[in-house]
């Protein structure tokens, strides 16, 4: 039975469709944002060969590894420029954008909540040490 190979590669045309629509300037092939759309587009279609070749196992790995690439790049440009970020996000239909940013929310929330019980602490030690010296005084 002769091996099934799914397209390495976007071709020509397509990768140059998706840079002319995901581009921050005139120049612009290799910024964040087009290499997202980039290995997005090329996911698509290692997922749907994967669905017609269930038991095609080095393409699997191929798919994982721009998954984990994407994941990547998508945090760098979280954490970069979260406003594009946020576009970008939205231009593609990431669901993994959704759950990068709950992360960060609930990130965020727990380091506020550690900063406040530090302040808390230290508010207590310095009233215990305000009694201690008023204390003293009388």
């Amino acid at each position: 039975m002769p091996r099934i190979r799914p397209k390495e590669m976007l071709d020509k045309n397509a990768k140059q469709k998706i840079i002319s629509k995901f581009k921050i300037h005139d120049n612009d092939t290799g910024s964040t944002q087009v290499q997202v759309a980039i290995l997005t587009e090329e996911i698509r279609d290692l997922s749907d060969h994967l669905k017609r070749h269930k038991h095609d196992h080095s393409s699997r790995r191929g798919l994982l590894k721009k998954v984990g690439e994407r994941r990547r790049l998508l945090k760098y440009l979280q954490k970069e420029d979260e406003l594009a970020f946020n576009e970008l996000a939205k231009k593609l239909k990431l669901k993994i954008a959704k759950k990068m940013i709950e992360d960060e929310e609930e990130k965020k929330r727990i380091e506020e909540e550690i900063m406040a019980n530090e302040q808390l602490k230290i508010d207590e030690a310095e009233k215990k040490n305000q009694d201690a010296e008023d204390e003293e005084e009388n």
